[in-house]
């Protein structure tokens, strides 16, 4: 009876066992700061309410600065519906990742956890400024430019989707302004039956100027395209078909386009074509220019702007019926809000996988491209420019860090 006892209570010890709850529930879970934006130039937000749920099932939490979703048309209710919590400004800049398409204030930086991460756009409707990068670097951010981010050295997951909006987004404003009869022509972009369909010109082969011709042919326009790099425009051609002409940028052959075109949209390009005042005049009136290169105003210098970002509406009757527009895809913020959501979960996830911020950048060269400021360096040559000094070297940095 005493050796049954003995071994009743050892086989009742307890005995050790994984723990795999406490395991997953170890890893740090992420803050995602989103503030309003404090630009009056940038409509873009990052992500919607379902972006949001999925995040917050993932294991991230998500503050949202009141009637930061406002611009989109999505109220606070909505998001919080979806697991945000609906915080104030100050709140939403203090997490370990902020994201807000424009750069931030120099207040806005001062009220930011030291060492966090920023996620912005360094291509946007607000520039960087000095005092912006002065405070960067002074809070330690680390700031990720995430139009600048590159996967496989060719595919630019940000800048190639917002191009693509951006391309659609100026032909389709264009259709609707040349079709207002009140102050615009009263005409549709493509033509019917015995009526000659519009001319289209578009400056660029690119992704936007791609997305910009397939609208218009779609809509059963006329599309010319020019591009001072042959490579790729015939890739552009290839894929758009015989719908589309395309052409180097010859003087006579430009000139010859400027005059008939009823809608001309300028994208980046290699080397940016000057259409001077001169020219200009041989636009038709109330014809519709679109800028929407990483450099608006470059290609038109003569032009007035209207930034549709916050324009309250669009007036096409300014200098003779000729005006540029330029942000177009902030004339479409929820669709930029949807096609940025799904990129933002992918990149949010990578750091997750690489167990932190700081082994995401070691591990991720496309991320590394990105970064503007790191531990209190500036590491971009451009912001380097602005800031009035010299850049350092993120890899050796990372490898001594």
């Amino acid at each position: 009876m005493h050796r049954i006892n003995h071994s009743f209570t050892a086989m009742s010890q307890a005995t050790p066992q994984e723990q795999e709850a406490a395991t997953a529930t170890s890893r740090q879970r992420f803050t995602i700061g989103l503030p309003r934006s404090a630009s009056p130039a940038e409509r873009r937000f990052p992500l919607t309410p379902e972006a949001v749920n999925i995040l917050v099932e993932r294991g991230f939490t998500v503050r949202m600065e009141s009637g930061a979703a406002d611009v989109i048309h999505y109220t606070d209710n909505r998001y919080s519906r979806h697991g945000a919590a609906i915080v104030d400004r100050n709140a939403a800049l203090q997490c370990d990742i902020v994201i807000h398409m424009a750069p931030l204030s120099v207040s806005d930086v001062s009220h930011m956890r030291r060492g966090a991460m920023l996620l912005t756009l360094l291509h946007s409707g607000a520039p960087f400024t000095r005092p912006l990068v002065d405070a960067l670097v002074g809070r330690g951010i680390m700031t990720i430019a995430v139009d600048l981010i590159r996967e496989h050295e060719v595919y630019a997951p940000f800048a190639d989707i917002l191009s693509e909006i951006d391309g659609r987004a100026a032909l389709a404003t264009s259709a609707s302004l040349l079709a207002d009869a009140l102050r615009g022509k009263g005409i549709l972009l493509g033509g019917v039956a015995g009526i000659v369909p519009c001319e289209v010109m578009i400056i660029g082969s690119g992704i936007a100027a791609c997305a910009a011709a397939m609208s218009a042919i779609g809509l059963g326009a006329q599309v010319r395209m020019f591009d001072n790099d042959t490579y790729r425009l015939r890739s552009a051609l290839t894929k758009l078909g015989p719908g589309v002409a395309g052409s180097v940028p010859h003087p006579h052959v430009l000139d010859n386009a400027l005059r008939s075109a009823d809608v001309v949209i300028v994208t980046s390009m290699n080397r940016y074509e000057v259409i001077d005042s001169e020219r200009v005049r041989l636009m038709k009136n109330g014809v519709i220019t679109f800028d929407i290169s990483d450099s608006p105003g470059t290609t038109f210098p003569s032009l007035p702007t209207i930034d549709l970002a916050v324009a309250r509406s669009c007036d096409n009757s300014i200098e003779g019926y000729r005006v540029c527009y330029i942000n177009a895809g902030s004339a479409v913020p929820r669709t930029a809000a949807m096609a940025l959501s799904n990129t933002f979960i992918t990149m949010l996830q990578e750091i997750v996988t690489c167990e932190g911020m700081n082994n995401a950048l070691r591990l991720t060269p496309g991320l590394q491209r990105a970064t503007l400021t790191f531990s209190g360096h500036v590491v971009n040559p451009e912001t380097a420019r602005i800031a009035g000094c010299r850049p350092t070297d993120l890899a050796l940095f990372i490898q001594l860090s």
